[in-house]
């Protein structure tokens, strides 16, 4: 997965990572099984007819419209996603972060005949692999690409506080507990902190000396505090 930056109007840089091979691949799979559930439906349903071969061919022609414009009518109206790419967290978009107009859909759609159909997906995914930017030939046509919207968040994200330059820990004993550990106290201490839990606090506090051995005559709300920014600098060092 690669990141680009894209510049709004406002001259303010986004990042944004483009989506995994794999989630269009399985975006894929599942847009192919609606298609081929909506033509065998389709079928059957006109075999039930008593109807002359002819009219039949005809009327399969008109409801099998659907299906064959199925990319580029999603697309349009999903802005930018079919159900394959709601259900992978993935989305078309210009180059530079702006929603694609239906010339640009209509052009992947186009040259979804090279990308995928006549080599069964082999040159969309060379290009996607060589080009970068998430772009098969249809998206370099169109100047589009396909990113991905999952939140990343890592655990480490979520432990980090901003500290001041010139913050130096108290306690480097912090570092003998792993993230999951720390995760769970800060959240424990958050939650008792919001909802005004003083002992749940004071009991944080004793494990955590228990754990660190170590000896402070700091009020147990600060003393969490302190050992939650302290494991955040460390971490921050890594």
């Amino acid at each position: 997965m690669e990141q680009f930056q894209i510049e709004t109007a406002q001259n303010i840089t986004i990042n944004q990572h483009t989506a995994h091979l794999g989630d269009r691949m399985l975006a894929y799979i599942i847009d192919s099984f609606i298609v081929l559930a909506y033509t065998i439906l389709m079928i059957i349903a006109l075999l039930s007819l008593d109807i002359e071969f002819g009219d039949m061919w005809a009327l399969y022609m008109l409801i099998s419209l659907p299906a064959f414009l199925y990319y580029v009518l999603l697309e349009t109206f999903m802005d930018g996603q079919t159900v394959g790419k709601t259900v992978m967290k993935i989305r078309v978009v210009k180059l530079d972060g702006s929603k694609p107009g239906f010339s640009s859909y209509f052009v992947r759609w186009i040259l979804r005949i090279i990308d995928v159909v006549l080599t069964t997906g082999g040159v969309a995914v060379l290009t996607i692999l060589i080009r970068g930017n998430g772009q098969r030939v249809g998206d370099i046509a169109a100047g589009t690409t396909v990113i991905s919207e999952k939140k990343r968040v890592s655990l480490k994200d979520t432990l980090l506080r901003d500290l001041p330059e010139d913050y130096r820990p108290q306690f480097p004993q912090v570092t003998i507990f792993k993230d999951r550990e720390m995760q769970t106290i800060k959240e424990f201490y958050d939650a008792a902190k919001r909802n005004g839990n003083h002992n749940v606090i004071v009991s944080l506090s004793d494990q955590i000396k228990k754990v660190t051995s170590i000896t402070t005559d700091m009020t147990p709300l600060d003393f969490v505090d302190r050992i939650i920014k302290d494991y955040s600098y460390y971490t921050q060092q890594l």
